[in-house]
């Protein structure tokens, strides 16, 4: 039953129509995205979670729950298709009827192109192009590592566009409470720029420091706050390492002057340690892109920011 629908029944029935039947029902895909929704709604309600803390985004199978939570919604903010390519079949079999909002598609939103090789060449710390550019989804759908890179979340200007948007769309659906929507967005937004100078302020050292990746997921967090990954162990987030790619980067590990290899708690640690260990770089650090670990809710998408700062700036001492 969609939102106009549940509120005129309650009309016809006589029941009141209190702020917390009012509003929509939102559902969203990753932790991050949900962080920045459950913000902007605030006391009015929560967002349902699809894809589940821990979980890779690229390849899910919805538990019933998250299935009934699409059905259900009247709005879905969700990264795109260049994330989770299976949730636009989703989205168009279970929540036909809800507003669907592809986040990297929002006018200002910030894309970069995926890198390529084991090992990136200088950074021209230009900020890529921005939604009116082609994202090449039949590439990345056929897992060819073209297209957009799809992790824009560990932007914070991105976020700010997003919170935006956000509230918008939620306005819209619920007009309201269209005026607290965008309130809290406007919040959210100040809260985001005082923690782009608290991050800057973390990483000021850090900008020489050079560090071996997972996977190629945080070239957004890097340009922004001018900083320097020299390569990334796996070419996708899908994918595993082959053995040549990984012959690469260890014999490139003393000329690139790398100081940490960081894992991610998704994937096996234990590679990074047989493949690393005896080339004398850290390979203790663990930073993710998704928040695992982190209680869902508002204080994620910040507190993750700030684990990936305090990952970088550990790998700058201790290099």
């Amino acid at each position: 039953m969609t939102f106009r629908a549940r509120h005129c029944l309650m009309a016809l029935l006589g029941v009141p129509a209190i702020a917390a039947a009012d509003v929509p029902d939102v559902a969203v895909d990753i932790p991050p995205v949900h962080s920045l929704v459950d913000r902007v709604m605030g006391d009015l309600g929560a967002p349902d979670l699809v894809i589940q803390p821990g979980a890779s985004p690229h390849g899910y199978s919805m538990r019933p729950s998250e299935a009934a939570a699409l059905e259900s919604a009247d709005v879905v903010f969700w990264i795109g298709e260049e994330l989770t390519p299976w949730l636009s079949g989703s989205l168009q079999s279970l929540a036909g009827e809800a507003e669907s909002v592809a986040l990297l598609d929002v006018p200002g939103t910030q894309t970069l192109a995926f890198r390529q090789g084991a090992t990136f060449e200088a950074h021209d710390h230009s900020h890529g192009h921005d939604h009116d550019h082609d994202h090449g989804h039949g590439a990345h759908h056929a897992h060819t590592h073209d297209g957009t890179d799809p992790h824009a979340w560990l932007d914070p200007e991105n976020a700010q566009v997003w919170l935006d948007a956000i509230a918008q769309s939620l306005a819209k659906a619920d007009p309201e409470h269209a005026d607290t929507y965008r309130e809290n967005a406007r919040l959210g937004k100040e809260e985001l720029e005082a923690l782009i100078g608290e991050l800057e302020e973390r990483l000021a050292d850090a900008h020489g420091t050079r560090f071996i990746v997972f996977h190629d997921a945080y070239q957004y967090f890097e340009k922004r706050f001018d900083l320097s990954a020299a390569g990334a162990i796996s070419l996708g987030d899908a994918s595993d390492p082959s053995p040549a790619r990984i012959d690469e980067l260890r014999s490139m590990v003393n000329e690139l002057n790398v100081d940490c290899v960081f894992s991610e708690p998704q994937f096996n640690p234990q590679l990074v340690t047989n493949v690393f260990d005896d080339t004398g770089v850290d390979t203790s650090i663990v930073i993710d892109p998704l928040g695992t670990g982190l209680a869902p809710g508002a204080d994620l998408y910040p507190r993750l920011l700030r684990q990936l700062a305090d990952g970088v700036a550990q790998c700058a001492t201790e290099g």
